[in-house]
């Protein structure tokens, strides 16, 4: 066993310790069937993620568990205030719809969550398929010999992962069946569209053929919208 699988086995074993914690300890049990749910399909998601990008995408994958020394300042600051959203969103899920009960959610609904967030998490993997410089941080890779990627997902917006994360951090909150947790849910979804912004004003100037590429694929996160 080689040490990059060893350091990934660790942290995949410590990230899960650390989501179980928050959503069982929050929830007061741990006979929560839709906590459950979400967390195996996300363990074989990412098992299959890392797998995939082990075999095709190598350099991507050691890209995306770094922080480069060029990254943004403000793009530092917005996943700072992410995370916090984030597990506030899964604590909150966990204390409404775990524990107090506050407010009822439909299976129906808790189903359009789960499809919501299986189809987001694919669109995520289409993404990272596609894009070969889709770090997890705002930085022109100059070191990777960045260049604008306009096929796939980005001939129909610029910011495809991005328009894919509000989606999936919506419909979390719905799977566990909590409609108080989708108000953090919400407030990642206007994080991001900040994020967008000024990623996108970032790539204007320093990237080459971004401009081209912006006047062709004109919506950012959403046809027709924005």
């Amino acid at each position: 066993m080689n040490k990059s699988l060893i350091n990934w086995l660790f942290r995949f074993f410590i990230f899960f310790g650390i989501l179980g914690t928050i959503l069982f300890g929050s929830a007061g049990r741990i006979d929560w069937l839709a906590a459950w749910i979400l967390i195996v399909l996300y363990a074989i998601y990412l098992i299959l993620v890392y797998m995939w990008s082990l075999r095709n995408a190598p350099d991507l994958m050691r890209e995306r568990s770094r922080i480069a020394s060029n990254v943004k300042t403000w793009d530092k600051i917005i996943n700072f205030f992410y995370t916090i959203l984030l597990v506030f969103s899964l604590i909150l899920s966990g204390l409404d719809a775990g524990r107090f009960h506050w407010s009822t959610m439909s299976l129906w609904f808790q189903f359009l969550g789960l499809l919501g967030m299986t189809l987001s998490g694919l669109f995520i993997w289409w993404v990272i398929a596609t894009n070969a410089f889709a770090s997890r941080w705002a930085r022109i890779q100059d070191d990777r010999g960045q260049v604008v990627i306009s096929h796939g997902p980005y001939q129909f917006v610029r910011h495809p992962m991005y328009s894919a994360i509000i989606v999936l951090c919506l419909c979390i909150p719905m799977t566990l069946g909590s409609w108080w947790a989708l108000i953090p849910g919400g407030c990642i979804g206007v994080l991001f569209v900040v994020r967008a912004k000024l990623e996108d004003e970032m790539l204007h100037k320093e990237l080459d053929a971004y401009q081209e590429y912006a006047q062709q694929v004109k919506y950012r996160l959403m046809p027709w919208v924005w």
